[in-house]
């Protein structure tokens, strides 16, 4: 059974930075894609970035510059590096697994953010 497991959200002050990571298990060819996903309160689920199984990577137009993701060499874990954040980026973001960019075959539990001003 493939599980995403997301950690490294919390509380952080304006213009601070957090790591969230994503592991993945119960799958070890990698997948194709994998994403970061995030849902404000009262907003919709917008998508924050996304990397292939050969590294390239998309953004939301909002995130460029500021957000990175990355992986492992095994394309099990995924990263999401969030500098300079914004009380904006308070959401529940959740990490997305699936054979295209965006995709959502597999889904995490989510892990929240929380930025003040």
């Amino acid at each position: 059974q493939v599980q995403l497991v997301e950690s490294g959200g919390g509380s952080v002050q304006a213009g601070g930075s957090l790591r969230l990571s994503c592991a993945a298990s119960g799958y070890t060819s990698g997948f194709r894609y994998m994403s970061w996903f995030r849902q404000a309160p009262g907003k919709e689920r917008e998508g924050v970035a996304s990397i292939s199984g050969g590294g390239r990577t998309y953004y939301a137009d909002s995130m460029k510059g500021r957000f990175t993701i990355s992986q492992d060499s095994a394309k099990t874990t995924v990263y999401l590096q969030m500098n300079s954040l914004k009380p904006e980026d308070t959401a529940m973001y959740n990490c997305a697994a699936g054979s295209d960019r965006w995709s959502r075959d597999y889904w995490g539990q989510g892990t929240q953010v929380t930025v003040s001003s």
